[in-house]
């Protein structure tokens, strides 16, 4: 049982780069590539609530539970 990150997902469907995510909400290229290739071992609560807001999505859009 895992958690998926589908931050590449929701970023084509929102056609935006993760450069353009990265400048919009001033975290760097590493930490959100990270997160994009499921690497990231956590995610702080205020770091998901500026991807939710810059992609106008729902936390549940960019993480699912994968049994």
């Amino acid at each position: 049982m895992k958690i998926v990150v589908n931050l590449d997902v929701v970023l084509a469907q929102k056609k935006m780069k993760l450069k353009e995510l990265s400048e919009e909400i001033g975290i760097s290229m590493t930490n959100l590539s990270l997160l994009k290739t499921g690497k990231a071992r956590g995610i702080r609560f205020s770091t998901l609530m500026l991807i939710c807001k810059a992609l106008d999505c729902q936390p549940g859009d960019l993480l699912a539970f994968e049994a």
